[in-house]
């Protein structure tokens, strides 16, 4: 498996580390960038992560023999639409997103002819999104989604899964829909609980985060997350999130009609429910 030349599209976080990873393994020629912000795509080039870049995606994608969507999700169908016409036939396209579901099937159906697209999804980042903390072994030992359709070239398939493995990722093969379904309860929605916990507590008083200890700033660590992701992420897995957020609702209803009626055991049954589910996850 070698790509000689590979175009990522957001040089951030995770498609830096992407870059670094493919260097790493040698499984890349070239290593192009595009993305908004010029003096990151210098940083990149200067730091060695990609070894040039163009300010136009089209250009930057013009015989590249892979292409990684690495920017926030709202931006990948348009970023599609003006890549199209630059893919070259047996290129592969593939994403690093968050959010899957319909928008596979967008992306797949602007796919040129003789271009593949797979979708996937590395479980790996942090709460900084720049490259300043990119590093090669970003996804080894991570859980890498691949989410293909039933309209996917299985070679394609096959390729992309096989290069996150080659990363030192943990492939799983998932439907995208099932994917959306599962990362809004495990990822989407807590972020969404941390920005509101944060703006909560300034609302209850602005003092109070000033004293904060490292309850809170465990809790709310993901609120420092990039907004600009996040707000994508929240607008395409929308239905997965207000049907998360009615369920929310109800437990705080409970755990309200229990402390109102100074029921201290109903109370303590609520958060020993809690303390026994999450003591099954590692860590």
């Amino acid at each position: 498996m070698f790509f000689p030349k590979v175009t990522i599209l957001g040089v951030g976080l995770v498609g830096a580390s992407f870059a670094l990873a493919l260097k790493e393994k040698g499984l890349c020629g070239t290593m192009w960038g595009c993305g908004r912000n010029e003096n990151n795509l210098k940083r990149a080039q200067e730091r060695g992560i990609i070894d040039g870049y163009c300010m136009k995606a089209a250009d930057a994608c013009r015989n590249a023999d892979l292409v990684v969507l690495a920017t926030p999700v709202g931006a990948f169908a348009p970023m599609a639409g003006e890549i199209r016409g630059s893919l070259k036939t047996g290129a592969f396209v593939t994403d690093v997103g968050s959010v899957k579901g319909a928008l596979v099937y967008q992306l797949e159906a602007l796919m040129p002819k003789g271009v593949s697209y797979v979708g996937s999804h590395p479980i790996a980042g942090g709460d900084r999104p720049g490259i300043e903390d990119a590093r090669a072994d970003l996804f080894r030992h991570a859980r890498c989604l691949v989410t293909p359709t039933e309209n996917s070239d299985e070679n394609a398939r096959n390729l992309i899964a096989s290069l996150w493995e080659e990363l030192g990722s943990r492939v799983e093969v998932m439907d995208p829909y099932e994917h959306d379904r599962i990362y809004a309860a495990v990822s989407h929605f807590p972020h969404v609980m941390a920005y509101a916990l944060v703006n909560a507590v300034n609302d209850f008083s602005g003092e109070c985060i000033g004293y904060a200890g490292k309850g809170f700033r465990d809790a709310t660590r993901i609120a420092m997350s990039s907004p600009e992701l996040w707000r994508d992420i929240s607008v395409f897995n929308r239905d997965n999130l207000l049907r998360l957020i009615e369920i929310v609702r109800q437990n705080l209803d409970r755990i309200e009609h229990l402390l109102a009626s100074g029921d201290a055991a109903g109370i303590e049954e609520e958060f020993r429910r809690a303390q026994l589910l999450r003591m099954k996850l590692n860590g």
